[in-house]
């Protein structure tokens, strides 16, 4: 079969430290208003335009078609320089990266040169795949139907990341007269849309995942749900990697500067000076390198996630199997562990300082906030079942699963 994108322009072909350069001070600028967003839960329009203006959002695109031709691991280790400037924009931009990392994918066989077009010109995609209240698990609320030839959709998601940015959303749903699961791509900027930021975690207040309430909405695309690419959970978990590793990086140097900042000292510390306290500088050190595992582990799952991608367009089955394995297997692994190491470092962190490290105005809580609610969106103890089914039983991971109400328990 040919490839409508040659396995020549799928490799690592851009220069990161290029990349790095072009990007940094827009990170710079959001790195800047961050502490003020949380604290105000302001929402990052002003941050996520900047990154659509620069191109950040294109940057997966292949340079043929006016991108920077990232690879995967380039990709999450400039989402890692975003993390520590603000976590909560790399998550508003999870589903968009997903819809684009599908559409690289489908180009092997159907030309997406329309939405890489779209992608340049700065258009991005957001999540709407997740419904609350009372539908079963396996049950799909959200219907697409025909009217008059044409697709509309009705029904309401939650958790829709993102979308309030977006020109797209990349919807769940079904076809009512087939039963058929697809992705409905639909225009935000229509009556039938409405998305709501009514998000009330504790942690990753501003990234705008609320509601999304679809009535009689006009389907751009219909994309059928198993023609997914094949390591969309293992990349979708990659973000959660690299927002944890940035968050760390992040809290690491915030408190690095409070530490030198300080000059009160306890009575019975180790120093007249908190820079130069042995127990302090302890504490700080251990945090350091549990960032650095964070980050050494994120970069590796994405490695794998790369070489899964190049083996979709190489189309070795058999291999191309085993790699999505190995991605999602590693990316479970990397949960389990950073999800541990960055949730410890921010709060052990704390005690490098006194009491006042916990006055809201320097919200130095917000690493920790933020890590537990990343850390709880896909629950670490199913992940490390998972792990030791493979390792002991070599089941093949569960790569889609969804949530819902389950069977009732009657009174004995």
């Amino acid at each position: 079969m040919s490839s409508l994108l040659d396995i020549s322009n799928i490799t690592p072909c851009a220069d990161y430290n290029a990349l790095l350069s072009k990007y940094s001070p827009i990170f710079a600028k959001i790195a800047a208003g961050s502490q003020q967003r949380e604290q105000e839960g302001e929402l990052p329009f002003e941050a996520i335009q900047w990154l659509k203006e620069v191109g950040f959002t294109a940057v997966r695109v292949p340079l043929t078609h006016g991108g920077d031709g990232a690879s995967i691991p380039q990709l999450f280790q400039l989402l890692i320089e975003l993390s520590k400037a603000d976590s909560n924009v790399t998550q508003a931009l999870r589903g968009h990266f997903a819809f684009v990392e599908d559409r690289l994918n489908a180009h092997r066989d159907n030309d997406q040169s329309h939405w890489f077009k779209r992608f340049v010109a700065g258009e991005t995609v957001g999540n709407a795949w997740t419904e609350i209240g009372a539908v079963k698990i396996g049950e799909v609320i959200t219907q697409v139907t025909v009217e008059a030839g044409q697709y509309r959709v009705n029904g309401k998601k939650y958790y829709s990341t993102g979308s309030i940015f977006a020109e797209w959303l990349d919807l769940y749903a079904q076809v009512t007269e087939t039963g058929e699961a697809v992705i409905a791509v639909t225009s935000t900027a229509q009556d039938g849309v409405q998305i709501e930021n009514d998000w009330d975690g504790f942690g990753q207040r501003t990234t705008g995942s609320g509601t999304t309430t679809l009535v009689n909405a006009q389907v751009e695309e219909l994309i059928a749900f198993e023609q997914r690419f094949k390591y969309q959970t293992a990349f979708y978990q990659l973000f959660h990697l690299a927002a944890l590793t940035g968050i760390a990086h992040a809290a690491v140097n915030e408190f690095k500067h409070q530490i030198q900042q300080r000059t009160r000292v306890f009575s019975h510390g180790n120093s007249e000076r908190v820079d130069q306290d042995v127990q302090i500088l302890q504490v700080i050190g251990k945090a350091s390198a549990q960032a650095y595992a964070a980050e050494a582990i994120t970069l590796q799952v994405a490695h794998t996630a790369q070489q899964a991608y190049q083996a979709h367009f190489v189309q070795d089955e058999e291999n191309e199997t085993l790699l999505n394995i190995a991605a999602e297997i590693e990316s479970a692994q990397g949960q389990v562990v950073i999800a541990d190491l960055v949730l410890e470092l921010s709060s052990k962190l704390f005690d490098t300082l006194g009491a006042s490290a916990t006055s809201r105005k320097k919200s130095l809580d917000r690493f920790w906030r933020n890590a537990r609610v990343i850390a709880s969106h896909n629950p670490l103890i199913y992940k490390e079942k998972i792990i030791g089914d493979w390792v002991v039983n070599a089941k093949e991971p569960i790569y889609v699963w969804q949530i819902g109400g389950g069977v009732k328990q009657k009174a004995s």
